[in-house]
């Protein structure tokens, strides 16, 4: 690398949910950080997404008999979990690992990895608003929607596990659910409500944490791309950083910044997609899972947001018109209305671990690794950051950050 022309305490590579997330709170540990990012504030998976705050989704996709889902609908275009096949060595070494999770086993144990950070995050949640995020949280619940008997039934089995795992639900009958919920359609045959689960705008809530790390006196350089990776350096355009400790938050494309550094991260990208437009007329009253469409509708005061899908598809960067259009016609199945004003269509790359745990890990002294937050980057930004806090500081982990060392690769 060239010569050192600049020196840092903390650098926190990444300004999404989990890199902001994990600069304020370091901010707050008493410790300067410096935030680089290579485009914009909120630029990748943290704008796009629902914005749920979700303690039920504890369970993984990591389950049995998914592997042959995914194999049935393999050559589906608008599939809910799509995969381009190919050969590349990386993802042909994740796809076995993914594989070997699809145990009753292996989900459990993701199952309680997840399900600890998950309900972490759910109570610091309520001390960041109490902080003055402005992001339009609301903390009304979630409630999955069922169109056929088959997926209720189905869905009761899934309640029962996540009641033993402390995740309470409700159920709504289809005479409720006409009452709660104007916006759905007729004939629908009930809905189970998770009281605990709560929404925001993410956007919004990144911006917030913008604002909080600045006041705070932190920097946050954007358009500032970490073009290698050393130890304890960094390379930009400008010249080389020499950092005491490096928070790498960077999302999908994390395993190819940790090549300098001689680190494999088994990461693969997973786009996800969303249709952003104003408040539909009705507009549901609190967020939707509408089980048939295997997606989301998320009500802000400001709009409606529609997201779902899953494709592993490498580092595809167009827009995939089937499942967008997959959106469309799953919320129009149960809403009364998806005509909001100015829609926005998105698609972004959701970082997947093959076993749907993140990691998060001091790896080697002076680098951290806060990465692989699959679709749960938003619901895990919390006890995320509190954890990245205590491996560099070596305070009391709140949650035993085991589970999600990179060893277990």
């Amino acid at each position: 690398m060239p010569p050192v022309t600049e020196r840092a305490d903390i650098v926190v590579i990444g300004a999404g949910v989990i890199g902001l997330a994990c600069a304020r709170e370091l901010l707050r540990a008493g410790r300067e950080v410096l935030v680089l990012e290579a485009k914009q504030i909120c630029a990748g998976a943290s704008w796009g997404n629902c914005g749920l705050v979700t303690p039920s989704h504890s369970l993984p996709l990591t389950r049995p008999k998914m592997m042959r889902q995914v194999l049935r609908l393999l050559l589906r275009e608008d599939a809910p979990v799509r995969v381009k096949p190919r050969l590349e060595p990386s993802f042909l070494a994740w796809g076995l690992r993914f594989a070997a999770r699809c145990s009753q086993a292996g989900m459990l144990e993701s199952m309680r990895g997840r399900g600890a950070l998950l309900e972490r995050s759910r109570g610091l949640f309520d001390e960041w608003m109490a902080d003055g995020l402005d992001c339009e949280w609301e903390a009304k619940g979630v409630l999955e929607v069922f169109a056929t008997e088959a997926t209720r039934h189905h869905s009761e089995g899934v309640a029962d596990l996540l009641s033993d795992h402390g995740v309470e639900s409700e159920v709504v009958t289809a005479e409720e659910l006409t009452r709660r919920e104007p916006a759905l359609r007729d004939g629908l045959i009930g809905g189970r409500l998770f009281p605990r689960d709560a929404q925001l705008r993410p956007d919004r809530l990144v911006h917030e944490l913008a604002r909080q790390v600045r006041a705070a006196g932190g920097e946050i350089r954007e358009g500032c791309a970490v073009e290698a990776l050393g130890k304890g350096e960094l390379r930009v355009a400008a010249g080389t950083i020499e950092a005491r400790t490096t928070v790498v938050a960077v999302g999908a494309i994390a395993p190819k910044l940790l090549r300098g550094v001689r680190l494999k991260a088994p990461i693969q990208p997973g786009k996800g997609y969303s249709i952003t437009m104003g408040r539909p007329d009705p507009c549901p009253n609190v967020p939707l899972l509408l089980a048939e469409a295997n997606m989301a509708v998320t009500p802000w005061p400001s709009g409606l947001r529609l997201g779902g899908t899953m494709e592993l598809a490498g580092y595809d960067e167009t827009l995939n018109r089937a499942r967008v259009e997959a959106l469309r016609i799953g919320a129009n199945r149960f809403l009364r209305s998806i005509e909001g004003a100015d829609p926005v269509e998105w698609w972004g790359w959701r970082p997947m671990t093959p076993d749907e745990l993140p990691i998060i890990d001091q790896p080697r002294p002076g680098l951290v690794l806060a990465i692989g937050h699959g679709m749960m980057g938003v619901s895990m930004a919390p006890a995320t950051a509190e954890l990245v806090v205590s491996l560099v500081t070596g305070s009391e982990q709140t949650v035993d950050a085991q589970p999600y060392r990179l060893s277990r690769f």
